[in-house]
C-alpha cells in the first residue's frame, strides 16, 4: 500500500511539474475613443462609450454594449459584429466582416459599402437603419424595427427578408441569390 501511495505522489508530481495548464483564452480589449490600424483579439465597446475604428483588425468578435456607439471604417473582423441595446452601430466603407453583423433591440444601425461573409440581421431597433451597397454571403434580415429602414443596392447570396417593420423599408436595386420576401419583395 505504501508503494501505491508513493507511486501516486510521483505521478501527481510529474503531472504538476510538466506544466499542465488551463487552455489560454483570447484577450478582450475595451474601446473608448479611437483605434487605428492595430490588431486585437476581441473588442468590446463598453456601455455608454463611443468607439471609432479606422483600419482596425479584430481576430475575434466585436461587441457593442448597451447605450454604446460604434463607428467603424475599413475594419477586418474574423468573427461577428454584435450590438444588443446599442445606441448606434455603423460598419462603413471598405469593411470586411467574416461572420455576421447583428444589431438587436438598439437604436440606429448603418452597414454600407462593406463585405459581410455571413448575414446582416437587424431586429427590433428603434431608430433609422441603412443597409446600402454591400456584398453579403448570406441573407439580409430586417425584422420588427420601428424607425424606418433603407435597403438599397446590395448583392446577397441568400434571401432578403423584411417583416413587421413600421414604417415599411424603402430602397431598391437589391440582387438576391435566394428570395425577396414580405416587405422587401419589391426592393
Amino acid at each position: 500500500m505504501r508503494k501505491n501511495v508513493l507511486l501516486g505522489g510521483v505521478v501527481l508530481g510529474v503531472l504538476l511539474g510538466a506544466g499542465v495548464a488551463a487552455p489560454a483564452s483570447a484577450e478582450e480589449r475595451a474601446c473608448r475613443g479611437t483605434l487605428r490600424a492595430v490588431t486585437v483579439d476581441n473588442l468590446r465597446v463598453p456601455s455608454g462609450a463611443t468607439c471609432t475604428l479606422a483600419g482596425t483588425k479584430i481576430k475575434g468578435t466585436l461587441k457593442v454594449e448597451r447605450g454604446a456607439t460604434l463607428v467603424a471604417r475599413g475594419i477586418r473582423v474574423e468573427g461577428n459584429v454584435q450590438g444588443e441595446n446599442a445606441k448606434a452601430v455603423s460598419v462603413l466603407a471598405g469593411s470586411h466582416v467574416k461572420g455576421s453583423v447583428q444589431v438587436k433591440q438598439g437604436g440606429a444601425a448603418t452597414v454600407t459599402s462593406s463585405r459581410i461573409d455571413s448575414d446582416i440581421q437587424l431586429d427590433a431597433n428603434k431608430r433609422y437603419l441603412r443597409v446600402n451597397s454591400n456584398r453579403v454571403g448570406g441573407s439580409i434580415q430586417v425584422v420588427g424595427n420601428r424607425g424606418g429602414a433603407q435597403i438599397k443596392g446590395n448583392t446577397m447570396k441568400g434571401n432578403l427578408q423584411c417583416k413587421e417593420n413600421s414604417p415599411r423599408p424603402t430602397g431598391g436595386g437589391n440582387k438576391a441569390g435566394g428570395n425577396k420576401e414580405d416587405q422587401c419583395r419589391r426592393l
